[in-house]
């Protein structure tokens, strides 16, 4: 699926390398043995994305800092400042989860769960308390599966709130802050059958 929206295999491969590795710059030839991809598409979507502006490419010289012609390396690293990380981010983490591991169907086949939505790390927040907040009866196995996929896929733990409706009404209706803060904050809905 998102190789048709960014135009390749490679760039989405790419993309989702880079914003796992954060700010650690990583060199070409190890770039294309994490990926799996040869090493001419590696360069021509490495620099593809250098023109986007996602990615920065730096030159570091080889062995204590010498200074000669033809010892410097391209290593390339993540733009942190770049305007749409946050949402980059967010629709990468989002296509992986809701395409790869199918998870927006298994939610909508559980007949118990009433609502879904992403929060924190899904959007970009690395300090969020919650990253995931579900309202409704789910079993212990398909939790653990579907929680186990998304922190694969995050490569961090997934903090997340498990809400039976009865307990999700009764604190809804007394405004507890606990569920106000989590429904005022940013959020993804994936599911809303309440």
């Amino acid at each position: 699926m998102l190789e048709h929206l960014f135009g390749s295999k490679t760039r989405v491969k790419l993309m989702a390398l880079f914003l796992q590795q954060g700010s650690e710059p990583i060199f070409v030839r190890e770039v294309t043995r994490k990926i799996g991809t040869q090493i001419n598409a590696v360069r021509r979507e490495l620099a593809n994305l250098v023109e986007f502006g996602l990615i920065i490419e730096t030159e570091v010289a080889a062995q204590g800092g010498e200074k000669r012609p033809g010892l410097k390396r391209k290593y390339y690293r993540l733009k942190e400042a770049f305007p749409l990380l946050p949402e980059v981010r967010s629709l990468m983490t989002k296509a992986q989860l809701l395409v790869e591991h199918r998870v927006d169907k298994i939610l909508e086949e559980s007949s118990g769960v009433r609502y879904v939505a992403f929060m924190g790390a899904f959007l970009g927040a690395q300090n969020s308390p919650i990253d995931l907040f579900i309202v409704g009866a789910l079993d212990d196995s398909t939790l653990q599966r579907i929680v186990s996929a998304m922190e694969k896929t995050l490569g961090r733990e997934i903090n997340y709130t498990v809400m039976p409706v009865t307990e999700y009404q009764y604190r809804k209706d007394i405004t507890d802050k606990f569920l106000m803060g989590i429904l005022d904050a940013p959020k993804s809905v994936v599911l809303d059958r309440l």
